[in-house]
């Protein structure tokens, strides 16, 4: 049997992937709760509901709900408490990422950012688009 993969789902993916049915970051999210460990932080949490409570998307669906999907997940992940300061990303916004991957001892990172993409392999955790996470 071989061990369960450690999975970091950025925030973005997250978003497109809840309010999308049939999307491919939908797909990716049910293949990585299905088949690994999905891993959060308190700061990649809060970036979540953060960005879940945007009235952007309110013609989406209700404020009700996204903050219930965001409960949803968070019951669904290991939190881990983060100790790494990691400064790497173009986008300082996304070293929360980095960071929480490395504590975790992360697997994957699957994400669309391009950003983060361009620093796949980090530290030998593979960072993936969702249809590169979902290839046999």
């Amino acid at each position: 049997m071989t061990a369960q993969k450690r999975l970091v789902l950025d925030t973005n993916l997250l978003v497109r992937g809840m309010l999308f049915r049939g999307s491919t970051p939908r797909q990716a999210i049910v293949k990585a709760h299905n088949e690994g460990l999905l891993l959060a932080s308190d700061a990649t949490l809060a970036e979540m509901l953060e960005v879940f409570q945007r009235p952007l998307f309110d013609r989406a669906t209700s404020l009700e709900l996204r903050e219930a999907l965001c409960r949803q997940y968070a019951q669904r992940c290991k939190i881990v408490t983060v100790h790494s300061t990691i400064q790497a990303c173009r986008d300082p916004k996304d070293d929360k990422f980095l960071a929480l991957a490395v504590d975790g001892r992360a697997d994957f990172i699957v994400t669309s950012d391009k950003d983060l993409l361009a620093l796949h392999p980090f530290r030998g955790i593979a960072i993936l688009e969702p249809a590169e996470f979902l290839a046999p």
